[in-house]
């Protein structure tokens, strides 16, 4: 893995890490009273987005189980969409797809995931 790879996998990670002790126990009904935890949740999906779409496609290949286009796909619509944010989703994302990212980026980043491919 090349080292730009790396950063911007750890950057994923720390990002995801911060969405879940920010999100935990959250509800759409409390971001909707709370803007800071709102924006810093919503901070936190966009800098997974923006690493995973600097992520080369070589390494992305590699690691199909993570959802990339996905990732990316929702930090568009969190940027380009701002004005029209579902909340619920926001709480879905922070506490049912997070939180398997986090284990597949901590095993990726550990070297212990799958077989490394020679580069």
């Amino acid at each position: 893995m090349n080292e730009s790879d790396r950063i911007r996998l750890r950057h994923m990670l720390d990002a995801a890490r911060e969405a879940v002790a920010f999100g935990s126990g959250k509800t759409a009904d409390d971001l909707s009273q709370d803007r800071l935890l709102t924006l810093a949740l919503l901070k936190s999906i966009e800098i997974i987005g923006e690493a995973a779409s600097k992520v080369s496609p070589e390494l992305r290949g590699r690691y199909p189980a993570i959802p990339w286009t996905d990732i990316v796909g929702m930090r568009r619509r969190l940027i380009h969409g701002y004005f029209a944010v579902d909340l619920n989703r926001v709480c879905d994302t922070v506490r049912d797809d997070v939180p398997p990212l986090i284990a597949e980026l901590e095993r990726i980043l550990s070297g212990g995931e799958l077989p490394r491919i020679p580069e």
